[in-house]
């Protein structure tokens, strides 16, 4: 296998189709619907068509939601409501079908594929499609140690090239991106404060599970802890995720980044995606545009992140629960804008040249009044006291 060279990626991945984009708009100016009337629900089908290549767009039919899973050892000083090691339990949970994401999933008809990277539990519990591509169990606790080797960064990395490769494969047209983790958020809020030259407590949250101000302290000093070991390895991308990443962001990052190569939308959820992407962007800086943010969670450093890659959600409505959820809301937005953009008719030809036609058949008319005008101009004149015409009449009477 040959060494990973992220700085592949900035050949690989090319921006959606400018020319595609332009046709899309000069269609839309031509439908039924008034430019403009439909709102952002325009732009979204027109990055669509781009993103397809095509004109009209096709409809979102085979999306699907694709959670990376894993514990995080920073868990361990008491920075999450939920306990360290507790990851697993979520991830049963979707998939049997009773988590948020899971219901919001079935209830859209979406399906939902969970990747272990680094659960805190026996492989041999989960199915085995699940844990097919674990890297280890939880990743380090990021304020004293590595979250990572630099060979499992990149097994985990090129675990997420994986899957992006066997979604793009078997069909998928848009991804619904999300994490199932315990400690994930504060993995991520280092990464962002280390990628914005932030400090800790500007992006430090309450996490998934809110938690208390004494656990927020706890959470921003792990923080603060972790972004002195970041600062270091800042100008090299994996270097960071196996500081302070760990196996599931730095899993997400390679994923997002061959979805932008394979040309596969995605639709980001919350501040654990944000990281990911943030870092994507770093490696690739075009990577961004196949990307939209379905939703604001309200987390500090994901309204960070997302400023930073200049991406406006698409919804707010503080959905701090993960595993996509907050993405899975915006997920039908994205399908009508497409329906829309692919399904409205264009107004009538005959309409467009009728109002040129009505021009030029007015035209004419104006032409030929203008000699009566004339006339009757001289008639008028002839008739006024004075003229020579006036005179010569009274002369004859």
């Amino acid at each position: 296998m040959s060494p990973l060279n992220l700085d592949d990626f900035t050949d690989l991945i090319e921006r959606p189709d400018g020319g595609t984009r332009r046709d899309a708009e000069e269609r839309r100016a031509r439908l039924t619907v008034p430019p403009g009337a439909l709102g952002r629900l325009d732009e979204l089908g027109e990055w669509l068509s781009a993103a397809q290549g095509k004109v009209p767009v096709r409809p979102v039919e085979r999306p699907r939601v694709v959670l990376f899973a894993g514990d995080h050892k920073v868990a361990e000083l008491g920075v999450s409501a939920r306990p360290a090691g507790g990851a697993a339990a979520l991830v049963r949970q979707v998939v049997e079908g009773g988590s948020a994401s899971a219901i919001l999933a079935a209830r859209l008809g979406v399906p939902v594929r969970v990747v272990d990277m680094s659960l805190d539990c026996d492989p041999g519990e989960l199915p085995a499609e699940v844990a097919g591509h674990r890297v280890r169990r939880s990743s380090g606790r990021i304020d004293i140690e590595d979250a990572l080797t630099i060979e499992e960064a990149e097994a985990a990395f090129r675990a997420g090239m994986a899957v992006a490769d066997e979604e793009a494969d078997s069909g998928t047209d848009l991804v619904v991106l999300g994490d199932v983790s315990v400690g994930g958020t504060t993995a991520a809020a280092t990464l962002i404060a280390a990628l914005c030259g932030t400090d800790a407590s500007v992006v430090t949250g309450r996490g998934g599970a809110p938690i208390d101000d004494l656990a927020w302290m706890r959470k921003c000093a792990a923080v603060r802890d972790a972004l002195r070991r970041a600062r270091p390895v800042l100008g090299d991308q994996l270097a960071l995720l196996a500081t302070v990443g760990g196996a599931d962001l730095a899993a997400a990052t390679g994923f997002l980044l061959q979805c932008a190569v394979r040309r596969t939308p995605v639709i980001l959820d919350g501040v654990v995606s944000a990281a990911c992407a943030l870092v994507g962007q770093r490696v690739a800086f075009r990577a961004p545009d196949w990307w939209l943010a379905g939703q604001a969670s309200g987390e500090p450093a994901q309204a960070k992140a997302l400023d930073r890659m200049a991406m406006e959600p698409l919804l707010d409505q503080g959905v701090t629960v993960g595993e996509g959820a907050g993405a899975l809301l915006a997920l039908p937005l994205v399908q009508a804008a497409a329906a829309l953009a692919g399904q409205l008719p264009e107004a009538p030809a005959a309409e467009t040249a009728g109002s040129g036609a009505g021009e030029s058949t007015e035209a004419p008319a104006a032409e030929t009044t203008e000699p009566a005008e004339a006339a009757a101009s001289e008639a008028r004149a002839s008739d006024a006291p004075g003229s020579p015409e006036a005179e010569a009449a009274g002369a004859g009477e």
